[in-house]
């Protein structure tokens, strides 16, 4: 690990993505793991992609470096704790118990189709039904129309023409004890207030990971840690 003095000495598994395009300059690439940083057009990417890939490879307890010349392309290299215990006994002991699986219906409701997909593919991989909205109207019309409960909410904060409060608001007084898992970039005033005067409601800062996700919603639809608020932060190194 002479080349990267910061990793603690052990062994490491090591994963490394290379491509062939333009490349980065020295000041992108101090920004690349920033949340919502981007070097797309607006509209063509939520600047989430690598900030959660950072987040995930810091919880594993692994590290992450870039290559990156102009025109020239760019390397991506992945270390990350290599486990010594028999495949067997790491499905016994980490396999289901990892994070809360569920098996309740989730109306998902996010504007950026990107951080949508990612979340509807953590909410199905713990075992929860999803119902896929892409704003506040259709996930009104979508909730109208479902024959069975909905117990979870899960929601952008920030979209066109309905803010997630708004909609949490008018859902809940159609469908009671509904619960609600606000994701969000930010810190509203607004919302931090609403969860901590109301147990249903909890906070899921973006980025975040699958665990985080599905400890999340497993908490609050089985009244985890009712009256205090819990809000789950990522990357933290």
């Amino acid at each position: 690990m002479a080349s990267h003095p910061l990793m603690s000495p052990g062994p490491y598994i090591q994963l490394v993505v290379t491509d062939s395009g333009t490349g980065m300059d020295a000041e992108t690439q101090a920004h690349i793991f920033e949340p919502f940083f981007t070097t797309k057009e607006k509209g063509k990417g939520t600047g989430l992609g690598l900030a959660m890939v950072y987040g995930i490879v810091k919880q594993s307890g692994g590290f992450i470096w870039v290559y990156s010349e102009v025109d020239k392309g760019t390397s991506f290299k992945i270390y990350l704790p290599r486990l010594d215990q028999a495949e067997d006994r790491i499905g016994l002991t980490r396999g289901s118990t990892e994070v809360p699986m569920g098996s309740e219906t989730v109306l998902l409701t996010e504007d950026e189709q990107d951080v949508r997909e990612i979340a509807r593919e953590f909410l199905e991989s713990g075992g929860y039904q999803v119902i896929e909205a892409k704003d506040g109207a259709e996930a009104i019309r979508l909730a109208a129309r479902h024959r069975g409960k909905i117990q979870l909410l899960v929601t952008d904060m920030v979209m066109p023409g309905m803010t997630g409060q708004e909609l949490a608001v008018q859902l809940q007084s159609e469908h009671p004890g509904l619960c609600v898992v606000f994701m969000s970039g930010y810190s509203e005033h607004a919302a931090t207030e609403m969860a901590n005067a109301d147990p249903s409601v909890r906070l899921l800062t973006k980025p975040f990971s699958r665990g985080a996700m599905l400890r999340a919603v497993g908490e609050i639809l089985r009244g985890d840690g009712k009256g205090r608020r819990e809000e789950v932060r990522e990357l933290k190194d």
